[in-house]
């Protein structure tokens, strides 16, 4: 039996963060979120600025994405703090959507998720 946990790859996490994000009204930017690290098959652990290179692809997508003005801003921003998480916490992959939501959100936060985030959560069923 393994000890270490499965070695996540930064596709799979940003391939479960577009899944836990895509609530509501379709927002076709995740899908280019999701297509642009389609091959990225590098351990997510073993990127060493992960933060760095999700934000660039998201303003390469959505200039303006950490506006936070409208709804879909705030979903990419979610994805973004969903892959950096599990980045960090690769054993919480499975977790259930709206946990995960919650956790990221937390991490990414530190607790108080700005409003438009905290309204896009709560529309997600997420309590932070």
């Amino acid at each position: 039996m393994p000890t270490q946990p499965h070695s996540l790859t930064t596709s799979e996490a940003v391939h479960r963060a577009v899944e836990v994000c895509e609530i509501g009204e379709i927002d076709d930017r995740l899908g280019d979120l999701l297509a642009r690290f389609e091959d990225a098959d590098a351990p997510i652990r073993a990127i060493a600025d992960v933060e760095l290179w999700i934000d660039e692809v998201l303003e390469a997508i959505a200039p303006d994405w950490q506006n936070l003005s409208l709804p879909p801003d705030s979903s990419l921003a979610m994805a973004r703090a969903v892959a950096v998480y599990l980045a960090f916490r690769r054993d919480e992959i499975d977790s259930e959507a709206t946990t995960l939501l919650r956790l990221a959100a937390r991490a990414e936060y530190h607790g108080v998720p700005p409003a438009p985030v905290r309204a896009w959560l709560g529309a997600a069923g997420v309590a932070v």
